[in-house]
């Protein structure tokens, strides 16, 4: 191991022959430290003005002078000295950020949002609202309508994001330890702070530049199908609206109305059905305590950890550690949170679908784009797949749109959106198999619950009221109502 710190060494003093010979240092590399520490340098591969991906530091330190080390360690003390959750969010933050500040691979840099594109977006999510008011029995979510610059997407959906990365991001920390044998975990301890400040760099850098790129993505704040932005506000951007409709030959105001109907149907069903949040987000951790390191891979990594390379744990997380367990249970975890995301994409492709199809000549257009768009995903998406091992993507959109379809057609509106009072109450992924059988099965069991309910009004005056069933809870039939009145049934 080098005696200078992680392969730094002193300052290079300055050259005799001035300007000179300075160029020739920099060019030897000079000094009594390496030439260029943890490869870093104005050109090469490894290179700052380069590709973050070809360096996974590069976006955490910019574009570094080789000689100005003292900020190079005042970046790398900042990271060892991190003594936070297994994610660096701090990091994350600044990496989105500076991720997003570089523009897009097609040119496009953010901007603020002036008066007039905020005023276009908030008609346009009021006009969404009262088209959806025909398509829908849950009522309008969104409290307010903003719009948002790319910067201003990423610091408004990071907590979701954190919530969404911790999980898998603790079995990483935690392994770290675990992979030494015991006698040697106190002599080292030391050493795994070190790893585990260093994990969580290194997530918070990876996070940082797969949100930044996202926020180059995304149109609104539910485009993944989970509500990722503060309750009850609709969000759209308008500079990503702008690149998603250039191509499409359909006029600007259609597009971002269309776009305006999705963003406000997620807003519906993710602000009346109280449930659902906890429900999606719950299947992402129920998905990723399932989840098991590749502890061979991490023994690798941790053996050969050089203080001089740390970049191998960046390597690492970039190869992938995570493997889902081949388990009943993990493969069921897996259906249900497809599932739970192809429904809830579904019920919103279908309404959009009933609200737009009668008012906007590209609305059949503007569906299967979006469609397209969602089945495919992106290079965020991707990152995201490495580093949780879960792809955010609803595979049965269409079987979960059509099956809603049905319902509409069968039960009518309120008789369609009534299932989401209770999750027990939703199709499964066998059903989205055989919608017609979910359809005619479930038509009965709810004419059984109108039965009851009307029974239960009609007999309000004769006997004390016991409220309506509560559709929070299966309604298990004579038993309840016998426990209800303080009977014993059995």
């Amino acid at each position: 191991m080098s005696d200078t710190p992680f392969g730094f060494g002193l300052p290079p003093e300055e050259p005799e022959d001035g300007d000179e010979g300075k160029k020739k240092d920099q060019e030897s590399g000079g000094g009594q430290g390496p030439a260029n520490p943890f490869g870093f340098g104005p050109s090469g591969a490894g290179a700052f003005g380069g590709s973050g991906a070809d360096n996974p530091l590069a976006a955490m330190f910019g574009s570094l002078n080789p000689t100005d080390l003292g900020a190079a360690f005042q970046q790398l003390g900042q990271m060892l000295s991190y003594e936070g959750g297994p994610v660096n969010w701090d990091m994350a933050k600044q990496i989105a950020r500076q991720t997003v500040s570089q523009g897009t691979s097609d040119g496009v840099k953010d901007a603020s949002v002036g008066p007039a594109e905020r005023t276009a977006v908030q008609e346009a999510v009021r006009l969404a609202d009262l088209w959806l008011d025909d398509a829908t029995s849950l009522p309008s979510g969104a409290g307010t309508a903003v719009a948002w610059s790319r910067a201003e997407w990423v610091e408004a959906t990071l907590p979701a994001w954190q919530e969404l990365v911790d999980p898998v991001a603790e079995r990483v920390g935690a392994a770290m330890g675990d992979v030494l044998p015991e006698e040697m975990q106190a002599m080292a301890g030391p050493l795994i702070g070190m790893m585990r400040s260093m994990g969580g760099a290194m997530f918070g850098t990876q996070i940082g530049q797969a949100v930044g790129v996202l926020a180059g993505e995304v149109v609104g704040s539910t485009d993944i199908g989970l509500p990722l932005g503060p309750v009850g506000k609709a969000a759209l951007l308008p500079v990503n609206i702008e690149g998603f409709g250039k191509d499409l030959g359909v006029p600007k105001d259609e597009v971002r109305l269309y776009l305006a109907l999705r963003e406000a149907a997620h807003q519906r069903l993710f602000a009346h059905v109280p449930w659902l949040r906890s429900h999606l987000f719950g299947a992402v951790d129920g998905y990723a305590r399932g989840i098991k390191v590749d502890t061979a891979k991490l023994e690798d990594v941790v053996g050969q950890f050089d203080p001089q390379n740390p970049e191998q744990l960046q390597d690492a997380l970039q190869q992938g550690m995570f493997q889902p367990e081949d388990t009943p249970e993990q493969k069921a975890a897996l259906a249900r949170l497809e599932t739970a995301l192809a429904l809830v994409e579904g019920w919103v492709d279908a309404v959009v679908h009933a609200a737009a199809k009668p008012r906007l000549s590209s609305a059949d257009a503007l569906r299967e784009t979006l469609r397209r768009r969602r089945a495919t995903g992106g290079p965020a998406e991707q990152t995201f797949a490495t580093l949780i091992g879960l792809e955010l993507r609803p595979r049965r959109l269409r079987d979960a749109s059509r099956l809603w379809a049905s319902l509409t057609d069968a039960r009518g509106v309120d008789g369609r959106d009534a299932l989401w009072s209770h999750p027990d109450m939703l199709p499964t992924a066998t059903d989205l198999d055989d919608p017609d059988g979910f359809v005619h099965r479930e038509h009965l069991d709810f004419s059984e619950l109108d039965k009851m309910l009307g029974e239960a009004a009609s007999g309000s005056a004769q006997k004390p009221d016991l409220g309506k069933p509560d559709l929070g809870k299966p309604y298990l039939g004579k038993k309840d109502e016998d426990e209800a009145k303080g009977d014993d049934a059995e």
